[in-house]
């Protein structure tokens, strides 16, 4: 049922965005509510929508880009273009401080790292069959509606720029029912391209079709279902100058400069120590810590992704200069690295899915590694995680937030452990 519009101030901001009211002391959520505005709503349950908005906050920013918005038609991609960099910046170091005192954990917490808009060079887009065309873009908030976005304040212009050419490469592969996930990586390259469609192999004449449309495109390599359709150049991406291929649709940090400033932050910590002969890379991907590190050091690594396991050892192969390096395919929520196999190394990066790693953190808590680095995505698994060290002995130096994710609710963090 939805009540009679009544006026309220927004208070706050909840962690997913949504601007947070009190109406008669019942708390509501506000799409597109920026603490300070005075604003006249309609409520419905714990929901409630702007009618007007009667006097604005000084945290709220003109979004920069013509899709976003709160209604029908309006890209989903962001939820928080509607408030200053400042404001934002200082949010999301919020979310990590509460989560940390909420584990009971007592840290510095850095300023934000805010990094370029345009930068994302991996990018997950929807596409569906419209008429006789195919439309590529991103969904409408909490919607399956696909909206056409041929600008984007996110994503790199050229990946934007390139979505037209993907939209002929789909149209002959594309069915009329369903929809395609579309991945694309911006490498050294050309794009990476990785579609996943359900129910819909490529076969026959339908085959040849995308891959010629893939060719014209200027695509690097083409995948459909996890089957490389075409690879007209090796894709390659560097990791601190070390050149790598990786596997159709993997896992790297979205954005190379937030990768960088994470690298950096390893580094020095590695830097500090007096000596580290070896390092295990825990969750290591296609190797973005792990083959720079070992310019350092020897690196054991380890991933549940054989593919990316693929790539990180061929790229290993080819570099020079580097210390050994061992990767191997392992499952660390099943069977993490032991305390008794991690006592032979000197330093452990962590760099695990938003789920975290429970079982993991509890066996470098019981080693005798003397230094920990952990790279999240989710600063309330992080906290849970941390907890477990510190309560090992570790202590916690300063967290960086890095606003990997601009415009939306994900952080992305880096932080020291060092056992007393």
């Amino acid at each position: 049922m939805v009540e009679p519009a009544a006026s309220a101030t927004i208070l706050s901001l909840a962690h997913k965005g949504d601007g947070v009211a009190d109406l008669d002391g019942r708390q509501v959520f506000v799409e597109g509510g920026v603490p300070g505005d005075v604003v006249q709503l309609h409520a419905e349950g714990d929901r409630a929508r702007i009618v007007d908005l009667l006097n604005p906050s000084p945290h709220r920013a003109v979004p920069p880009c013509p899709h976003f918005g709160h209604g029908s038609g309006a890209c989903g991609g962001c939820s928080l273009q509607h408030l200053n960099e400042a404001f934002v910046c200082n949010w999301k170091r919020e979310l990590v401080v509460s989560a940390l005192q909420h584990r009971g954990i007592d840290a510095e917490v850095t300023d934000t790292v805010t990094l370029p808009s345009r930068s994302r060079r991996r990018a997950v887009f929807a596409a569906r069959r419209k008429g006789s065309g195919v439309i590529i873009g991103f969904h409408e908030k909490s919607s399956p509606q696909v909206v056409d976005t041929p600008s984007c304040e996110v994503v790199d212009p050229a990946i934007m720029a390139a979505l037209p050419a993907l939209a002929q490469v789909l149209s002959s592969g594309l069915s009329r029912r369903g929809e395609a996930k579309v991945s694309v990586l911006n490498t050294d390259s050309g794009f990476d391209v990785a579609v996943e469609l359900p129910g819909k192999p490529l076969t026959g004449s339908t085959l040849t079709v995308v891959s010629d449309q893939g060719a014209k495109a200027g695509l690097a390599r083409l995948s459909w279902n996890g089957e490389q359709v075409a690879e007209w150049v090796p894709p390659t991406i560097e990791f601190d100058g070390i050149q790598c291929v990786p596997p159709p649709g993997g896992f790297l940090q979205a954005v190379a400069a937030a990768e960088d400033t994470i690298r950096r932050s390893i580094q020095d910590a590695i830097k500090q120590r007096k000596r580290v002969n070896r390092v295990v890379d825990l969750f290591c991907g296609c190797g973005a810590f792990t083959l720079p590190l070992a310019r350092l050091a020897k690196v054991d690594a380890f991933d549940s992704d054989g593919a990316a396991i693929s790539s990180l050892n061929n790229a290993f192969r080819k570099s020079k200069g580097l210390k050994p390096v061992t990767a191997e395919r392992r499952d660390l929520f099943r069977r993490p690295v032991f305390a008794p196999e991690l006592s032979q190394y000197d330093f452990a990066v962590i760099d695990p899915p938003r789920a975290g790693a429970v079982a993991q953190i509890e066996q470098l808590a019981k080693s005798t590694v003397p230094t920990v680095v952990s790279v999240s995505c989710n600063p309330a698994t992080f906290a849970r995680d941390a907890r477990v060290l510190v309560d090992a002995g570790f202590e916690l130096g300063p967290v960086t937030p890095i606003d990997q994710f601009r415009w939306s609710s994900h952080v992305e963090l880096v932080a020291v452990f060092q056992r007393n």
